[in-house]
């Protein structure tokens, strides 16, 4: 299992704030942050899971794959963040 999601399930997050989340994260990042920072994560994981997300979007595309949904709006995000 991704890294991302068995944390967010540790923490007793709902499959369907999940997919939330990686719909917001493949459609607007930056908003996606202010979604996981509402999780209600321990102080330490949320910032070891915002780290992951910034840092290694293989985990994201990974998780995205698992779940199900559309990776090219990953790179479209990826490609606005970067302008």
């Amino acid at each position: 299992m991704n890294p991302i999601i068995a944390m967010l399930k540790e923490n007793n997050i709902s499959d369907a704030q999940i997919n939330e989340l990686f719909v917001a994260l493949t459609s607007n990042p930056l908003a996606a942050m202010a979604t996981i920072s509402q999780l209600g994560l321990p102080q330490e994981q949320l910032q070891q899971l915002m780290g992951q997300v910034m840092q290694n979007p293989t985990l994201i595309k990974e998780a995205v794959t698992e779940l199900g949904l559309d990776f090219s709006k990953v790179v479209e995000a990826q490609a606005k963040m970067q302008k």
